[in-house]
Formats: C-alpha cells, structure tokens, sequence
C-alpha cells in the first residue's frame, strides 16, 4: 500500500498523546504515532506529563524512586518549550531529546537535555526551566489533563482517540508502513466502544529500538 498523502483540504482526525520523555514505552508508541500520520489521515498532538506527579507519595523501590526523583527536568523543560515555541517545537524537542535518552543511551542529564535543545533548534536557555518549580501548577495542569481520565493504576503513554483516553498501546518495537496504520485501526475501533476498558498480557521484552 502506497503511504498517504494528506491534502491541504482534508480534516485530520486528532490524537492527543501524553509522555514524560523518560519513558521508554511512551517513546515507542510516540514512534508509532508518527508512523500512522504517513499511512493514516492522522495528526498526533503531543502533551506532558510527568512521572514524578505521578508518583509522589507512592512507597517506590529505592532504585525506581530515585530514578523518579530525578525525572522532573525533562517535563519542565518540555513544557517550557510548548508554551514558548508551539506544538511543532515540542515534537521537535521530544524527538530530540527521546533519541539521546533511549536509543542513545544518554544519561538524564543537564548536557543531555541542553544538547536535545539545540538538536531541534531551541534556545538552551529554556533548560533552566528544568531545576525550578516555578511553573509546576501548569505541568500538574497537564498532567491531569491526560491521567485522570485513566485514572491512578496506569502510567505513559496514554493517548486520546474518539473522544476516550486510554493508557498504552505498550509495543516494540514500534510499527512502520501499513502495519502501524492496521494497529491505529484496532486501537482506533476498540476506543469508538464506551464501555472497552482492557486489554492485557505480560510482557516478556524490553524496548526494542531500531
């Protein structure tokens, strides 16, 4: 099947998606979103969320926990760069900074979030937001945005499609061509249903970055 070509003239279906860029999975499914868009009349409209809000007051392993502790700079910074450059900066920067941390194994750094910025033509200076609190009611507000809806059991992605936000899809590696566009399908027709809460089943793999 050819790719799709959207024209100026057609009316994109939108699907909201909400990530902390440290999350691997939300990374995977972020790439199958930009998949679907070549294959689907489909335009991904990228939010923050963070997984230290989602966490607070949560009895962590020690590990986990200071793996948390430390996330709070990436959404910060994320949303810094939404409400001063747009949503086409904030897909940018997340492709940015995704690539350094999971396929590039970059520490969750200061360096690495400042080198993320300029990789997508941002000012450096918005890492500053990142190690202040000053603007944590408006990352809250985002983040409540997208997990309330799912409520308190789940984590990230999560995605909004007709209408309902549900948690996932959990993938790897992430679909290309038409087999990313048959997996929207699925997701697509399963959300249209009000009453579809759950599917599940162990997964066996890490993420598988290609």
């Amino acid at each position: 099947m050819t790719q799709h070509a959207t024209s100026d003239a057609e009316v994109l279906q939108q699907v909201d998606f909400w990530f902390d860029p440290q999350c691997p999975w939300a990374w995977m499914a972020s790439r199958w979103m930009l998949e679907v868009e070549k294959v689907r009349p489909v335009r991904t409209v990228f939010h923050v969320m963070s997984l230290g809000i989602l966490n607070e007051g949560r009895d962590l392993p020690a590990d986990y926990r200071r793996s948390i502790d430390g996330s709070w700079p990436g959404p910060r910074i994320a949303l810094a760069v939404e409400e001063k450059c747009g949503q086409d900066a904030l897909r940018a920067f997340y492709t940015a900074i995704g690539t350094r941390y999971h396929p590039g194994h970059e520490p969750r750094t200061r360096p690495t979030l400042e080198a993320a910025l300029a990789d997508a033509g941002l000012p450096v200076d918005l890492a500053e937001a990142g190690w202040t609190d000053a603007n944590d009611d408006a990352l809250r507000r985002s983040h409540h945005e997208g997990m309330d809806p799912v409520g308190d059991d789940v984590g990230t992605p999560v995605i909004r499609v007709n209408g309902m936000s549900i948690f996932g899809p959990v993938i790897t590696p992430a679909p290309k061509g038409e087999e990313a566009g048959r997996l929207f399908d699925g997701v697509s027709a399963v959300t249209a249903y009000p009453g579809f809460f759950e599917l599940k089943r162990t997964r066996t793999v890490d993420p598988i970055f290609d």
